[in-house]
Formats: structure tokens, sequence, C-alpha cells
């Protein structure tokens, strides 16, 4: 049996997060795939839940935690619940109310963490990838700045106890920084194997931002299987043999000895579990090493819809 996790960070208000936790993204995944994920996630140690409105599946995820509850697995203030501001409410006056259907679908009074999935906003109103009849996406000029503002006075009424950013680059970040009166705690980005992602990790560990990584096994576009490229690497291979560990297993404990925390998903219960036993082993400097050294920087997460947005993250360096 795997030991206990006990790399843990400790956020504003001195709340406790786990740095593993589980994403439930998962396109084509029906209800109840995702509710025996996060069950058997958290019946299996999990105790920090990566949720989105646009993965459409937060009444899912509830059902699960409300059942965990029931059923005496855990109580409310044993589990991390995050949710995302999806761009289509990056206006101020939308924010509070994106945040209360979130609260509503997954059947909480609050959130750990809320976090702005994106930092270009679309057009307000619609769906959440909005276009003309030219089937072009539609934007919106909202300043994320001010979005933060509104994000604030969420915490302030109790409805969410951290904020953060995620895709945020180091520019967009500071820019929050620099006029935050409740500072950003976490910024999620791409992080793998073949996209180090160090400067950006780098930028956020000086400046107190948990960076979180997503699509650690590589998997492009969100995909809720793994991609083979990264974990097929020879050098992953052979440190996974001699520590008769899982290719998968190496790469998570080598993000989280970067001191990062990460949140793979599968919906496959056995690698649910696998995921989650990495606690009773080390890498070694060496070892480290010798992973940081497969970058290539590969983005795999590209997010084109957005390519021509004010916005648009991807443009800077890092």
């Amino acid at each position: 049996m795997a030991k206990e996790n006990k790399f843990v960070f400790t956020l504003r208000g001195g709340l406790k997060m786990p740095a593993l936790g589980l994403g439930t993204y998962g396109p084509g995944q029906g209800d109840e795939d995702v509710f025996n994920a996060v069950h058997t996630a958290v019946k299996n140690g999990y105790r920090l839940l990566d949720c989105a409105p646009i993965y459409r599946n937060e009444r899912a995820v509830g059902s699960a935690i409300k059942k965990l509850i029931i059923e005496g697995t855990i109580q409310r203030e044993d589990i991390f619940v995050c949710s995302k501001l999806w761009n289509s409410c990056h206006r101020p006056d939308l924010v509070r109310d994106s945040l209360k259907k979130s609260l509503d679908d997954l059947g909480l009074k609050y959130l750990d963490l809320y976090i702005i999935h994106w930092p270009y906003a679309l057009q307000e109103g619609g769906d959440f990838i909005p276009t003309d009849e030219n089937g072009k996406v539609l934007y919106s000029d909202v300043d994320y700045v001010d979005t933060w503002k509104a994000l604030e006075d969420c915490v302030d009424e109790g409805l969410v106890r951290n904020i953060g950013v995620s895709n945020f680059n180091c520019r967009q970040l500071k820019r929050v920084l620099d006029i935050a009166r409740i500072k950003p705690q976490i910024n999620q980005a791409e992080c793998h194997l073949h996209l180090s992602n160090e400067k950006l990790a780098n930028y956020c560990q000086e400046n107190g931002v948990i960076f979180q990584s997503y699509s650690p096994f590589g998997s492009p576009g969100h995909k809720s299987e793994p991609s083979p490229t990264c974990l097929a690497e020879p050098t992953l291979l052979e440190i996974a043999k001699v520590k008769n560990k899982t290719p998968a297993q190496i790469t998570l404990r080598f993000l989280l000895q970067r001191g990062f925390s990460v949140v793979p998903k599968s919906f496959t219960s056995s690698r649910i579990i696998e995921n989650y036993k990495i606690f009773d082993f080390e890498l070694s400097d060496s070892e480290i090493k010798q992973l940081l050294d497969l970058n290539k920087n590969i983005r795999l997460n590209t997010e084109d819809i957005a390519k021509e947005h004010k916005d648009y993250p991807f443009n800077d360096p890092f």
C-alpha cells in the first residue's frame, strides 16, 4: 500500500491543498463514468478535485461528492474542490453568477479554489464558444484585471476561499499580482516531459504562486487518455524499470519533486489508483535532471481559437 500523501501546500488562511489531485475533464465521457472516477479516486486517497463548467460534468462530480459524504467516506472539509470561470463570463457582473452556478451543480456551499480558466474573454451571454454566422469565434475585450477584482469580491462573500488563474503567462500574471488585493494562489498550466515550462514555473514560485501542472502525460487537447509519446521516452522507461514503477508514476513523482501541484485525469479505475501510488519512492537529483533534459518545448494545448485575441497567452515566450 502506498504511503500517505505528504505533498501538501498551505494556502491563504491556512487551508491545506494536496499537491496531487484528480482532473475531471474527459471528452466523450458520460456522467456515470465521471461519477465512478470521482468516487474511485476519493475512496483511494485523492482529496483534490479539479473541475470546470466547460467540462460539462459538474453535476456528476457533485453527485459523487454527495454519495461519498452520505456513506461516511469523507466530510465536506476533507476535500479540496476547484472550479473555473469560463471565458464568456469574464465581465465583472457575471462572475458571481458563474461561481454560484458551479456551486449549485456541485451541490456545495463554497469552493476551496476558483480560477480564471484562460486570460482571454469571449462574447458574453451565449454558448461556451460563441460564433457568428460564418463560424468565427466572437471575442470580448474585458480586461482580466477587472475580472480578478470580481473574484476578490467572491472571496469576501465567502463563496470561495482561494482564487487563482490558469494559462496565464508571466506578463499576465504580473499584471494581476501588481493590482491584487488578494493574491492569486495558483497558476495552472500545461507541463509534462516535453514541455518543462521552467521559466514560468520559476516565476510563479519566486512570487509565491503555486504552479499546477495539467496534461502531465502530454495529452493533447485534454484527451482523457495519455499520448504515448511522452510515456514512451527511453529514459523514462529505464527509470521506471529501475524503480519498479510505471512511466506514469515516474512522471507524476517527477512533477511533485519539482515543487508543483499536478492534476492527472483518468476514467479507468486501475489507472486512477495507480496514479496515486507515488508516495513510497523518490527520484534522485540525477534522475530528475535526466527527465528535465527530455524537454522539447512542445505545447499540445495551443488554444488556436484565441490566437487573434489581444490576451492570447502563448505569444509571449513564457
